[in-house]
């Protein structure tokens, strides 16, 4: 079990919670044109949601730019832009999401995403950034060599080498006897989707069945035994090297209110120690990042909101490090430009495995409502 990386004392919170998603917010008038154009409709508002980089935020000179827009015009957005300066489009793409990194010396720049509608209509969204030689970039985004330290799997959602396991309660160990295809748990995952999709290319997720709270696992060895990316690591000279991770990932959902929780973990096996760094966005479980308590072997509330967006695309970085006197070092999450350091150490446990997984998990809530979501520009750097 502990190669697959699975948690044997799986935590759920029994409660029923109300889902608020945040909303987009359209920001009016901009400097490069008006509000959109069309009428609006109480139903459907128009704006445009930047999730990456943050307003106000110091960045590296690379510098990663995710968005969406919607519109309340009968025929869509018709495109999305960057401007690094009044009047200075840097970055121009179809369509109604945008994410590119951008190459900016360092100065401090006012920058704009901006979207056009097929109705003759704009809104901005305005993104203040100091951009400093100093800064560690950030990670994500397509073709992001070089934009952080260190080797990268890159969108590993495309690749090969996940296998799916289903986890039923009350243990929530590896169900041997379960199907994907159900009945107590169904698990499907479907590669190559164009839509919704940041990249042209995500990953559909599903989970559904009849057993209730139970969970669907997808898990990928990236470096060292049983590698599905080339790293076999033979001569053990990868992995104790290591000690520093990132995941990121941007993700969509049309019913979020759907998911007990969602799951990211990054794993090591090294040195006969066992390290899990396990991060859970509980949704229907009430709105609160939980980290993995690798002695006691249970979840470990933050105090951390996470309140994803539905019906819109959520980016989300995760930090994490090995110390170098061997303990596990939770670093941060950021979520949507939101970032929480966490600093939060503890120990690992042993093993007689050895490589680096990710995991990612969807948890079925109180009636297994069966729910979606799609991975795209899933990186992931270590160094």
């Amino acid at each position: 079990m502990k190669k697959y990386c699975l948690k044997n004392a799986h935590t759920k919170q029994f409660l029923v919670a109300i889902f608020l998603a945040t909303g987009l917010v359209g920001c009016g008038s901009g400097t490069h044109g008006n509000q959109f154009a069309a009428t609006p409709s109480p139903q459907k508002q128009s704006g445009v949601q930047v999730s990456s980089p943050a307003n106000n935020s110091t960045v590296g000179t690379t510098v990663n730019y995710a968005a969406s827009a919607t519109t309340s015009c009968a025929t869509g957005v018709a495109s999305m832009g960057v401007f690094t300066a009044p009047g200075v489009l840097a970055y121009k793409v179809n369509g109604a999401t945008l994410n590119t990194n951008l190459s900016l010396n360092p100065a401090i720049y006012n920058t704009t995403v901006q979207a056009w509608d097929n109705c003759g209509g704009t809104v901005t969204a305005p993104v203040n950034i100091t951009v400093s030689s100093a800064a560690p970039p950030a990670a994500g985004g397509p073709s992001s060599s070089g934009s952080t330290p260190g080797n990268s799997f890159g969108n590993l959602h495309q690749k090969g080498g996940w296998t799916a396991y289903v986890l039923l309660p009350p243990s929530y160990s590896i169900c041997s006897s379960c199907s994907v295809s159900g009945p107590q748990t169904t698990m499907a995952m479907k590669q190559g989707v164009s839509s919704p999709s940041l990249s042209g290319n995500a990953t559909q997720f599903s989970i559904g069945g009849k057993t209730q709270f139970s969970d669907g696992l997808w898990n990928n060895h990236l470096i060292g035994d049983f590698s599905s990316q080339g790293q076999a690591d033979a001569g053990h000279s990868i992995n104790p090297a290591t000690h520093n991770f990132v995941y990121d990932v941007s993700f969509y959902s049309d019913n979020i209110s759907a998911s007990q929780a969602l799951e990211f973990d990054i794993n090591q096996f090294v040195d006969g120690k066992s390290y899990i760094w396990g991060h859970e966005c509980r949704i229907a479980g009430g709105h609160q990042w939980d980290i993995w308590d690798n002695q006691g072997q249970k979840w470990h509330p933050t105090g951390i909101a996470c309140n994803p967006n539905d019906k819109a695309w959520n980016h989300l970085t995760i930090q994490v490090q090995r110390t170098s006197d061997g303990h596990l070092l939770f670093q941060s999450i950021t979520l949507n430009g939101n970032k929480s350091t966490l600093n939060y150490s503890e120990s690992p446990t042993s093993t007689g495995w050895y490589g680096v997984t990710v995991n990612y998990q969807m948890d079925g809530n109180a009636s297994q409502q069966p729910y979606s979501v799609w991975l795209d520009n899933l990186n992931f750097n270590y160094w």
